[in-house]
């Protein structure tokens, strides 16, 4: 293990402590942390297995669930198993440009998270608003086109965060406490100015959860002024089914990152690992839940899941 021990000096890597005041229960709080991530994986795995499978599933809404299944895989697998590391074999070390990729990445897929619930909350609004217009409006090309937008927002926003991480000037005791690179969490091991970054993550804040919330609840607003005045009782239930399913899991989604962010701005009197764990959580969370709120909403997808699982 001497190969591992490397000091916080170091001028090359960071250490990442974990959940700070925890340390010893790391191993406990591994077993729900791997149990969750599994899960989680197994369930998007499966979305993406089944959707890719069934030819009457190559639909708008399946093609956004399968976009929300991988960005729930990356967002998860690019913090938990460093997480695990650290809580296994107490891996702690971190190189600088391994750092900054993560915070890249995590922030990016959290962003393009963001925007496949957005469309979702569009898709679901034209194809209850607007249901004779739907396929023309709707097209898989189209939903692919949007999804690749997303993307591009989502680097373009995030892109400037590793880079105003890479100017600061480090101090000697590289310690980040926390589980993974947090943007903000890296910032604060630094001995310069971070005004910058603080500034540039609250504008990131108001671009990504702010706007694109306020668009979703004028979505859902529009659809369910909608719903309520459908007449046919089927129709109105299967409306209803389909919009709980995804209202469930944007509360998932958005309530833990703005516990995280609002805790991580304003909770100087909450203990730090109350702060960690929030943060780990909405890593966890929605990638495990949104398949299940899916399979057992979507009648659907869950009477194909449930064939495959029968051929087996």
């Amino acid at each position: 293990m001497a190969v591992f021990n490397l000091t916080p000096s170091d001028p090359s890597t960071f250490i990442l402590m974990g959940i700070p005041g925890l340390e010893a229960a790391h191993v406990w709080i591994s077993i729900p942390f791997s149990m969750f991530y599994i899960i989680g994986l197994l369930g998007n795995v499966t979305v993406l297995f089944v959707v890719g499978k069934e030819q009457t599933l190559h639909k708008p809404m399946y093609l956004l669930l399968c976009m929300l299944a991988l960005t729930d895989i990356g967002m998860s697998t690019s913090a938990v198993p460093n997480t695990l590391c650290i809580f296994w074999f107490n891996l702690k070390s971190i190189t600088v440009g391994g750092c900054l990729t993560q915070t890249f990445f995590l922030h990016t897929l959290y962003t393009m998270h963001s925007a496949v619930l957005v469309t979702m909350a569009f898709d679901r609004y034209i194809a209850i608003c607007n249901p004779l217009r739907y396929a023309t409006i709707l097209t898989n090309t189209r939903i692919a086109m949007l999804g690749l937008v997303g993307l591009i927002r989502a680097i373009l926003y995030i892109l400037p965060m590793p880079l105003l991480l890479s100017r600061l000037p480090f101090c000697a005791n590289r310690i980040i406490r926390h589980t993974y690179c947090d943007h903000i969490a890296v910032a604060k091991t630094s001995c310069g100015d971070i005004t910058v970054n603080r500034i540039y993550g609250l504008v990131i804040v108001f671009l990504v959860i702010g706007l694109d919330l306020a668009l979703i609840v004028l979505s859902y607003g529009l659809i369910i002024r909608a719903v309520l005045r459908i007449t046919s009782k089927k129709a109105h239930q299967k409306a209803l089914n389909t919009c709980t399913a995804h209202i469930s899991v944007m509360l998932i989604s958005y309530t833990s990152v703005l516990l995280t962010t609002l805790i991580h701005r304003f909770g100087q009197g909450i203990a730090p690992h109350v702060h960690i764990i929030l943060a780990n959580l909405y890593v966890l969370l929605p990638p495990m839940l949104n398949p299940i709120i899916y399979g057992v909403k979507i009648k659907e997808l869950r009477d194909k899941v449930g064939k495959h699982i029968c051929r087996m």
